[in-house]
């Protein structure tokens, strides 16, 4: 064994102590309070908790959408405080995919052209950016629909474009908040199936729901109630 083998792994993400506080009515609000965990690259992890219970704030904080109160945050070793938002915008959008539960496409228009976004924003040029979205597109098993809009796609099919917008940038990891509240249960199962393909080429992801089934797909589960973690256990061994 070489000397670098034996040497620990840096987290994708480190979060320590976050606290995230809002003001309600002249009373202080913890949605985080105190929260502590690690995700490791290539990891399948679900946070479970109640509505109101934290679990979407610490995805905003994990996704540089939003920062804590106290407490610190590392993206590849690299304390978040540390960077001014023009830093963190580069973050969003070069090594995190989002996956929301409405799927958020633009009406108007294409599958090809919604995935193509992320790398408008990016300053990819134009052929690049056809050649790119079309290859997301294949991954999740949608080429064939790549020219029809939203409207002309089941609710599963317009998920699908959304997995593929968000992974188009190769980004380091993948968050998904709720991403099959809005999906029958064989849809569901289809959209959890796709997740699970998605990690074992090797993609980090990170699922919030309050659904057991849906986080039974992932490696491990993190609950959280009321801002705290209560529990951190794999799902097996």
């Amino acid at each position: 064994m070489s000397p670098d083998s034996a040497l620990p792994s840096v987290p994708l993400v480190r979060a320590r102590d976050l606290v995230k506080r809002y003001e309600t009515g002249g009373e202080p609000f913890h949605a985080l309070d105190g929260v502590s965990t690690e995700i490791q690259p290539g990891e399948f992890l679900a946070i479970m908790g109640a509505s109101g219970s934290g679990k979407s704030t610490l995805m905003n904080i994990v996704g540089c959408l939003d920062r804590p109160t106290s407490g610190e945050i590392a993206f590849e070793g690299v304390p978040l405080s540390r960077l001014d938002d023009d830093e963190l915008a580069a973050i969003r959008n070069r090594k995190i995919g989002f996956v929301f539960q409405q799927f958020n496409l633009l009406a108007r228009t294409s599958a090809l052209e919604n995935v193509e976004l992320p790398m408008v924003y990016a300053g990819v040029r134009p052929a690049e950016r056809r050649q790119r979205a079309l290859t997301a597109l294949e991954r999740v098993g949608l080429s064939h629909r790549a020219r029809h809009k939203p409207n002309e796609l089941s609710g599963g099919q317009q998920q699908r474009v959304a997995i593929a917008r968000a992974i188009v940038n190769n980004p380091l990891i993948l968050l998904a908040d709720e991403p099959t509240g809005a999906l029958d249960s064989r849809t569901s199962e289809e959209i959890m199936e796709l997740f699970t393909e998605l990690n074992r080429q090797g993609m980090t992801i990170v699922l919030v729901t309050h659904d057991h089934d849906v986080a039974m797909h992932c490696h491990r589960i993190i609950r959280i109630r009321d801002g705290k973690v209560v529990t951190g256990s794999p799902v097996r061994a």
